[in-house]
């Protein structure tokens, strides 16, 4: 009889222990891909401040701009995703409201990245819209 409560406590401690710590496996979730997002956005803004011909441009585009500028503005927004992506592993709260308004700057961003790389930046755009459905519904530090 012991052996059968001190099993119910054991998985109530279980439970209850996977919810504390960062939050829920939507918080693992955005973090990782924040770093991951952040990181190939850091890499597509050296790319472009390295050599202006990595990539071609799309002629006659609605939206040119200087892809020495465009590298500066990504490699800046993938640090500063990146490092926010990590802080949500620790469990900072002003980094789910920060890593919204990032991930919704990255898609403004690839958007206008379209005509330089339209394949990695719907990608891109796809994966920011993940992060921020992902940090919205993960559950409030209250909740867990």
């Amino acid at each position: 009889m012991t052996s059968h409560v001190s099993g119910a406590r054991s998985g109530a401690a279980v439970r209850s222990s996977a919810r504390t710590g960062i939050g829920s496996g939507w918080l693992v979730f955005a973090g990782v891909m924040m770093i991951f997002g952040g990181l190939m956005t850091l890499f597509a803004g050296i790319a472009a401040i390295a050599d202006d011909e990595v990539f071609l441009a799309t002629r006659n585009y609605v939206f040119e701009f200087d892809l020495t500028g465009w590298g500066w503005i990504h490699l800046i927004m993938g640090v500063v995703i990146t490092l926010a992506g990590a802080a949500l592993f620790q469990g900072a709260t002003w980094a789910r409201v920060v890593g919204v308004g990032l991930a919704g700057l990255a898609m403004l961003a690839n958007f206008l990245w379209i005509p330089y790389a339209p394949f990695w930046a719907f990608v891109l755009i796809a994966l920011n819209a993940i992060v921020i459905w992902a940090l919205c519904a993960a559950p409030s530090p209250s909740e867990r």
